[in-house]
């Protein structure tokens, strides 16, 4: 293949070492892959061009948004990384939709909906991720239970191909593009820009934080608030204590304008420990932007800039509680780190629609993670918490659970199409049709 100079940009294409250091690492700090360019643009039309000429230089191509994916997957070992976050306008605002860039964060995303009284109806626990970034992979959050992932309330993209076509696309407009790229691990395009649906915003959240003695006791009181619907927002974790055992969490989340809840009716028939339950009342804004206090914590204490090695997965309803206490009881304060947790909660999923996002089969599934937060960054022990989380994976696949692909963990081609399963062909046809050359998102190892 000969090869040529790049295009001239209107934005910047760099080989600056401290451009392409940053490129070279992610969220996780787990790989470093340093790129051979870092495209940073000042329009669509420069992601084209440079696009266009990497394919035919052979060149890999991965877009970063906000450098919060993990295990390397948003880098591009020789390649040209594009820094996603210099195009990040929010361009209008309307009662049921907003378009705005795929680099802009859904902090911004949110103030913009707000001020008109509205939001997007699934929004993730860190609102410090970019619209493209969360969209590549599904995008869950405490109300998918009720309007599924962020990538079931997306009506349009703009997406730039290997070719370096922008096309748009939604259900019904090159509608085999907007499936293949919907949780579809940035495998066939670069998303520009999305079309959100949006929502009437509630004013209020009354958050309840209600503890229990053990797991049982805890997912028993979930199932009930879940086949209820009494909360909008529904989420449960178990933490370590500080003395070896552990504390059982279950956070629920009462949306309002007008009346309060009635706290009573609320609770009824719930048989958490009362006395050390937390109730506040939050504006709605600050319910959503609850998690800026523990990253502010781990900011200031280091701990944020240590390896994440998380381990994101989906459980199948049957076997859930048995799995979860069997890895609950392999893990460690330590293999968790100070602020760690594990996030265990059902949800119903009627609601996930996305072709490419993978669920177990049934009406009810729970997300189960291992949010890690080291206190180490020793190498070794990482390695080692990565290896276990290969050693769970195997246990969760075996029960007919599956990945959320945030994991930290190397997955092979054969592992990628046995978790697609089915669906693997939608993705290989679209990587066929729109990046003949293989050349978007490498970090994944999925063609």
């Amino acid at each position: 293949m000969s090869q040529s100079d790049p295009p001239a940009v209107a934005g910047e294409l760099s080989t600056d070492p401290a451009a392409l250091s940053e490129a070279a690492d992610d969220f996780g700090h787990v790989i470093h892959r340093t790129p051979r360019y870092v495209l940073k643009p000042a329009s669509v039309a420069d992601i084209s061009a440079v696009v266009a000429w990497a394919a035919s230089q052979g060149l890999k191509v991965a877009a970063r948004g906000e450098g919060h994916a993990n295990y390397g997957r948003s880098m591009a070992p020789d390649g040209v990384v594009i820094d996603m976050s210099t195009l990040s306008t929010i361009h209008s605002v309307e009662p049921e939709r907003m378009v705005v860039d795929a680099g802009a964060k859904w902090s911004a995303v949110i103030d913009a909906a707000l001020a008109r009284g509205l939001t997007p109806p699934v929004l993730t626990a860190y609102n410090e991720l970019s619209v493209g970034g969360t969209l590549s992979v599904g995008g869950i959050g405490g109300m998918s239970h009720l309007y599924g992932m962020q990538t079931d309330n997306v009506l349009e993209l703009d997406v730039v191909v290997a070719d370096g076509r922008e096309l748009t696309c939604s259900a019904t407009r090159n509608p085999d593009l907007f499936d293949a790229v919907r949780a579809g691990l940035g495998q066939v395009g670069i998303i520009t820009r999305a079309t959100l649906r949006l929502m009437p915003a509630p004013e209020r959240v009354r958050r309840y934080q209600l503890f229990y003695p053990d797991q049982a006791t805890l997912t028993a009181d979930q199932r009930k608030v879940l086949d209820d619907g009494r909360f909008q927002h529904v989420q449960g974790a178990f933490q370590p204590n500080g003395s070896g055992g552990w504390r059982f969490q279950l956070e629920g989340g009462v949306f309002y304008t007008a009346s309060e809840p009635d706290d009573g009716k609320v609770l009824a028939g719930l048989s958490d420990g009362r006395a050390s339950a937390v109730i506040v009342d939050l504006s709605y804004a600050d319910h959503l932007n609850a998690f800026a206090v523990p990253e502010a914590m781990l900011r200031g204490n280091g701990q944020w800039f240590n390896p994440h090695p998380w381990f994101l997965t989906f459980l199948p309803d049957s076997a859930a509680a048995s799995l979860a206490a069997e890895v609950r009881d392999q893990l460690t304060a330590d293999g968790l780190g100070p602020f760690g947790q594990v996030v265990c909660y059902p949800m119903t999923t009627d609601a996930l629609r996305t072709p490419l996002l993978r669920i177990p089969e049934g009406s009810v599934m729970f997300p189960f993670n291992l949010i890690r937060l080291p206190a180490t960054n020793d190498p070794a022990a990482i390695e080692q918490m990565i290896a276990q989380n290969r050693a769970f994976y195997e246990r969760v696949r075996a029960i007919g659970g599956v990945l959320y692909p945030v994991t930290a963990m190397a997955m092979s081609k054969d592992d990628w199409q046995a978790h697609f399963g089915s669906s693997h062909s939608l993705l290989a046809g679209a990587k066929a049709t729109y990046d003949p050359r293989h050349i978007f998102t490498p970090g994944y190892e999925v063609f």
